[in-house]
């Protein structure tokens, strides 16, 4: 690290479970974040701010005026523009030092296993089953841990599944998947969503990455924190992994 480096994250370096040594790590490492929407704009605010040396980004949608209630990465200047232009664009504006890469698609297939690939850690945070169900397979396939959120009306939730580990459930454990229409109406275009709901969850996924990135402090691995912002309460449920799971019962066999 230069001097400036030295400055820019001194306060991550005093912390002695991150110093220099975790800082640098932050500094040498590739995310993969899906989703540039409510859940992705804090993540990825919090990851270019920590100094995190490559994100990808990958949200298909433009920036639209009804995302601004909550998406606070982007502004009335991004709407119309792809989401992840706006939401590089703020990133860069808090630390230029961070690569970022935007891909305006939804990734799907060999394309999605390729990103996953090249990354040390994926952040999903997408609205949707299908894609939290993609990603979680080639998060296995992988091996790569993978950092999960999602936020509905009042009550949002966060987990991590370390799938560098033979012991730890994996998405597909928790929530089994379902058809396609089944999730078409879990969305906060129909069932709304608390603004800073989104914040809250977003912050505790970039806390979780940081710490999984750097060895500080204990994941969430193996728990599911679920929150209520209507009635400000956490809870904590324990997650074991599926010996019969469909996804990832042949891991560590």
């Amino acid at each position: 690290m230069d001097d400036d480096q030295l400055t820019r994250y001194s306060r991550h370096i005093l912390l002695d479970e991150i110093g220099i040594d975790g800082q640098q790590r932050l500094l040498d490492s590739r995310v993969l974040l899906v989703g540039a929407g409510g859940l992705g704009s804090p993540v990825a605010l919090y990851l270019a701010s920590a100094g995190v040396g490559e994100v990808t980004v990958c949200d298909g949608d433009d920036v639209d005026l009804t995302n601004l209630q909550r998406q606070v990465a982007h502004t009335m200047q991004s709407v119309g523009m792809p989401k992840v232009r706006s939401i590089a664009r703020a990133m860069q504006a808090i630390n230029p030092a961070t690569r970022v890469v935007g891909l305006a698609q939804r990734l799907e297939g060999e394309a999605l296993a390729d990103h996953v690939a090249c990354a040390d850690l994926v952040i999903d945070a997408s609205d949707n089953f299908p894609t939290r169900h993609a990603l979680n397979a080639a998060c296995v396939r992988h091996r790569k841990p993978l950092v999960s959120g999602a936020a509905i009306r009042f009550d949002g939730q966060v987990s991590v599944f370390d799938l560098r580990r033979d012991d730890s459930p994996c998405y597909h454990c928790l929530f089994p998947q379902v058809d396609e229409e089944a999730d078409a109406g879990e969305r906060c275009a129909v069932m709304g969503v608390f603004a800073p709901l989104v914040g809250v969850i977003g912050a505790m996924q970039a806390a979780e990455a940081l710490k999984l990135i750097t060895g500080a402090g204990r994941s969430l691995a193996g728990r599911l924190l679920l929150f209520s912002a209507r009635e400000s309460e956490w809870r904590e449920v324990r997650v074991k992994r599926d010996p019969g799971c469909l996804v990832c019962s042949a891991r560590g066999a």
